[in-house]
């Protein structure tokens, strides 16, 4: 599996200057009007992971590869995109697949950079995409419930279906995101969900986008989204895309000696993804052969058949056993010969719960 992470916000925010620094892709138009970017920007972009390196240097191989991540830029929407404003509706679709939403927020005045609004007021420009996203559920929702109500009148069946439909209706008309639903574990609203791809279901990450001061400490703006995160439960992080965006070029080397300046120790497609992994409960584990390493994500408390269906259906469904050596065990000897004389493989079968960093040798018979 690989995450997928959307990038929404209004207009002029910086979500294309952002999304040009994480991939080290120039590939998104990034000007200083409204609606720049019309169709979707996406890119894969490694996941960075010093495990893995490490890892492929005690091994001995050739090469690393690394999970992925794909970035999807969603063109700005505005006040009435769930309407069809500024194509509103097309926008909207392209993040209905994405596994997680970061909200790009605009922290900074620059009078040459135009704002949708006479200047950024975190708390409105929240809102308005909010919102939105809100609508966007309702309108869905609404269809759906018609449906729903006409089929059930042939099939009781239905009916735990269409209670649920209400209460997720009433939910969202009340100005609260369905991240927020108290039900969200029911099967019905999983299936419901995993139908309609809610997008107030989806976890949300704000990107404050500050100037280079703001990289130094907290302004008004950077507070107000802060503290808008903190009440939904939800993480704000500080980013200069600009600055990010004009040191992309650099090597990872000369990257961290300029960001160090800042104090910053961590770049925002590290703390990010971290962040998104976090929200969504998701680990890394590693495999290795004669040619590469290589990392593989997944949920956390998947068991090792599951783990293995992540590389091929075939391993799950022969599963045997899972020759297991946490990372610690082979960051100590750094050899698995050694690990292995050591006794330190662990023999592993079916109800064994996968953790971050195990290197992992599947057996399985098909």
């Amino acid at each position: 599996m690989s995450l997928s992470i959307g990038i929404v916000g209004l207009p002029n925010v910086g979500k294309s200057t952002l999304f040009n620094a994480l991939t080290r892709a120039q590939n998104a138009a990034a000007e200083n009007y409204p609606f720049c970017t019309i169709e979707a920007n996406q890119a894969v972009v490694p996941l960075p992971d010093a495990r893995l390196t490490q890892l492929q240097g005690w091994v001995g191989v050739p090469q690393a590869i690394p999970a992925r991540v794909d970035f999807v830029d969603v063109a700005g929407l505005v006040k009435g995109a769930s309407q069809g404003e500024g194509l509103g509706n097309r926008f909207l679709g392209h993040i209905r697949d994405v596994d997680a939403i970061v909200h790009v927020v605009r922290c900074f005045d620059d009078d040459n950079v135009v704002h949708v609004n006479a200047s950024p007021d975190p708390a409105d420009d929240i809102a308005v995409i909010n919102t939105e996203l809100a609508l966007a559920d309702l309108q869905q929702l609404e269809r759906r419930l018609e449906k729903l109500e006409r089929e059930v009148k042939g099939d009781r069946e239905l009916l735990p279906a269409l209670e649920m439909a209400r209460k997720v209706e009433a939910h969202i008309g009340a100005g609260q995101p369905l991240r927020a639903f108290p039900e969200s574990d029911d099967s019905a609203f999983v299936a419901l969900n995993r139908e309609m791809r809610f997008l107030t279901a989806k976890p949300v990450i704000y990107l404050a986008n500050v100037d280079e001061d703001g990289l130094q400490g907290d302004n008004a703006y950077l507070a107000g989204a802060r503290q808008i995160a903190a009440a939904e439960g939800a993480q704000a992080i500080a980013v200069c895309a600009s600055l990010e965006d004009e040191i992309g070029g650099l090597s990872d080397e000369e990257r961290a000696e300029y960001l160090s300046l800042y104090d910053i120790s961590a770049s925002s497609l590290e703390r990010l993804i971290r962040e998104c992994y976090r929200r969504l409960g998701l680990i890394s584990y590693f495999t290795f052969n004669e040619n590469e390493t290589r990392a593989w994500t997944i949920r956390g408390g998947w068991t090792a058949p599951q783990a293995a269906g992540v590389i091929h259906s075939d391993f799950e469904r022969g599963f045997i056993r899972a020759e297991v050596i946490p990372f610690s065990i082979f960051e100590e000897y750094q050899d698995r010969n050694l690990i292995k004389s050591a006794g330190l493989v662990q023999v592993e079968g079916r109800d064994y719960v996968v953790r971050d960093g195990d290197v992992i040798l599947f057996r399985f018979n098909v």
